[in-house]
Order: structure tokens, then C-alpha cells, then sequence
């Protein structure tokens, strides 16, 4: 699903240059859900924005479906992002003017495809997420949380390979951030969606099958979930944190 493979990134500010990705490589499979976490400053959001085609890196490749992203025109970069990458942000982006069911549509409308399967897909997704109820409802009289959930499924609304969160749960109470990571996981098993995920959140995290640590740059540790449960795992990434604290 998606390759990434020696990847490097450097700003250069004035005469000097800084190396913000020193080589990272990994990969994420369909089906998966998968958190970066670190400091700030480690480079969880320059990789984020490599993978979503927004910035261009120097070296390595990104591979995803196949299709290797460096060797893509600015256009073909532009398509990838609307129709195989879908996108969650901390802040929402709803539009105000737009009720919870057209802001779902917003993506299909964007690509002029707004038919009758796109209105029953986005009446499917409103039934998984539980937010039917506030369909036609708009931003400002809804909770984060419903908000949060509105943004979700306008993600999934293109079926993209991968869904790609920043911080989703930054700007929500515990309670919504819960309901808002469960969302996640009724995609992933109803969908079979892939989801790659900033977070600074180690209960977020915890509802991973993989936490690829970042630290200077580099991977500095993977920790596999696996069979353990959930409340284990998040207690295993604050030790982690921890230890990548102390230095």
C-alpha cells in the first residue's frame, strides 16, 4: 500500500541548511492502522506532508498503490491527493455555509461527481459514524467530536487507498477523542480502510497495530501491538516515552 524508502528532507534557512528526515524507511499495508509519534521537531509532520504530496523531498521514494510519487508532474500529484489520499485535520476544515451531509460531499462535488451511489455512500458513512442524526445540521451547532466524525467520513468519501490524519484528536475533550479514534476502527474493519496518523497521543496510539517512533529525524523504535490489549500497549508507549525523553 504504501513504500517509503530512504527518504530525506532538508530546509535551508539564510546559508544554512538542516536535514529534517535523515533516511526514514518503512511501510504500511493495506488494511493497517499505523501512528507516528515524537518530540516536535523530530519530523512527524514534514514526513506527513512528503506522503501527502504537498512538499517535495530530495532523496529516497514514496511509493503508494504502486505508483511512485517522485516521478509524478505537479498535476498528477494534485490527482493523488483528491483521489486516492483522503485527509483529517486537527482543525476539522469544515466549511460553515455547508450542513454535516453536504461538507461529507464536498470531495465528490469538488470532482463533479455527485450521483446517486456518492448521496447513498455518504448516508452509509453518517449510519457508521453515528452523526445521521446531525445530517442536516451545520459546523457551528455541533460538538468537535461530531465535528471530528464529519471530517472522517468526508475522508472515506473518494474511498481513498489511505486515510491520512494530523493530530485528530488535538482539539478534543478524552470522551470525543475516544469516539472520534473508534470511528478509525469501524473504518478499518467495515472498510477496510488504511489509516496512517500523527499524534502526540499515546491513548490515540494505543488503538494502533504499529507506533513508528521518530526522534532527530530518524525511526528511533516500531512497537507492535499485537494480541496485548489496548490499556498494556499505551502503558508500553509511555515507557517508551520516557526513555526517549531521558535521551
Amino acid at each position: 500500500m504504501l513504500s517509503v524508502k530512504n527518504l530525506e528532507k532538508s530546509y535551508t534557512t539564510g546559508n544554512r541548511t538542516y536535514t529534517v528526515l535523515k533516511g526514514i524507511s518503512f511501510s504500511v499495508a493495506k488494511g493497517e492502522f499505523v501512528a507516528v509519534m515524537g518530540p516536535s521537531g523530530s519530523g512527524k509532520s514534514t514526513l506527513l506532508n512528503c506522503i501527502s504530496c504537498y512538499i517535495p523531498f530530495e532523496k529516497g521514494r514514496i511509493t503508494l498503490g504502486g505508483q511512485e510519487l517522485s516521478s509524478l508532474t505537479p498535476e498528477q500529484l494534485a490527482s493523488v491527493r483528491n483521489e486516492k489520499l483522503g485527509f483529517v485535520f486537527q482543525d476539522f476544515m469544515l466549511l460553515d455555509g455547508l450542513s454535516v451531509r453536504e461538507n461529507i460531499l464536498v470531495p465528490r462535488i469538488i470532482r463533479q461527481n455527485v450521483d446517486k451511489e456518492g448521496e447513498r455512500y455518504a448516508d452509509q458513512l453518517m449510519e457508521l459514524f453515528g452523526i445521521s442524526h446531525i445530517r442536516n445540521k451545520y459546523p457551528a451547532e455541533i460538538s468537535g467530536g461530531e465535528r471530528q466524525r464529519t471530517a472522517v467520513a468526508r475522508s472515506l468519501i473518494n474511498h481513498p487507498l489511505m486515510l491520512l490524519a494530523d493530530e485528530p484528536t488535538g482539539n478534543l475533550d478524552s470522551k470525543s477523542s475516544r469516539i472520534v479514534i473508534e470511528s478509525f476502527e469501524n473504518a478499518r474493519q467495515n472498510l477496510d480502510a488504511t489509516i496512517f496518523m500523527v499524534t502526540h497521543d499515546s491513548f490515540s496510539a494505543s488503538f494502533c497495530d504499529r507506533v513508528i517512533m521518530l526522534q532527530d529525524g530518524v525511526i528511533w523504535r516500531v512497537l507492535e501491538k499485537g494480541a496485548q490489549p489496548r490499556d498494556a500497549f499505551q502503558d508500553r508507549l509511555l515507557d517508551v516515552i520516557r526513555d526517549m525523553g531521558r535521551g
